[in-house]
């Protein structure tokens, strides 16, 4: 059965440890092939996002020479709010003899009891859950006992995805752009070329 690995989030921008996460995965789940997300209108994020062309144009670049990774701009030609649960059906829907996999991060594994259609992602896919310098595991688990966000009677099974200590962030690495200060440590050289040349980050003036 073909392995395939899901994995969306804003990227904006990309930086080293979404990197470090798509190696992970790859190594960890035995992926046959690994399918980058940019979300559209992500219904969960407050700030705006930049522009979809400039976060695609990113990730090609942050992950390009990576054998087996594919980024599919499908949730950005997507109108409305992006939900994980509409591209999980599309790829059944493309590999229906596929299994799987969601990977996710700690912040998003908190909010996943009010995840659109959570009970429906739990059938389609196997959802990894990436932990810094934790061993993988392979418990079940609730997370969320709030009777409000969880579903009744759903318990959400997860797995644990090794990955090293990268404490760096998107939010991070926007802060070090509008300070004027470099970033060449924490993305890929190319996405801080792109960056610095179509001037994104910057504060308005």
């Amino acid at each position: 059965m073909k392995r395939i690995g899901v994995l969306g989030g804003a990227f904006d921008p990309p930086h080293l440890a979404h990197v470090a996460m798509a190696q992970a995965a790859l190594q960890q789940l035995k992926l046959n092939e690994l399918q980058i997300f940019p979300t559209g209108q992500a219904w969960h994020k407050a700030q705006a996002l930049s522009p979809a062309s400039d976060r695609l144009a990113m990730c090609k670049l942050a992950f390009a020479g990576m054998a087996k990774v594919v980024v599919n701009p499908a949730e950005l030609q997507r109108s409305g709010p992006t939900y994980t649960v509409e591209t999980l059906r599309a790829m059944a829907l493309e590999h229906p003899q596929a299994q799987l996999f969601l990977i996710i991060g700690q912040d998003q594994a908190r909010a996943l009891p009010s995840w659109y259609q959570i009970d429906e992602i739990v059938q389609k896919a196997i959802i990894w859950i990436v932990e810094r310098d934790v061993g993988p595991g392979n418990a079940t688990k609730s997370l969320s006992g709030n009777p409000d966000t969880e579903p009744q009677g759903l318990v959400i099974p997860t797995q644990t995805l090794k990955l090293p200590r990268l404490a760096h962030s998107a939010t991070e690495v926007r802060d070090l752009v509008a300070k004027g200060l470099s970033i060449d440590a924490l993305v890929p050289q190319d996405v801080a070329r792109y960056i610095h040349t179509h001037h994104l980050y910057q504060p308005a003036r």
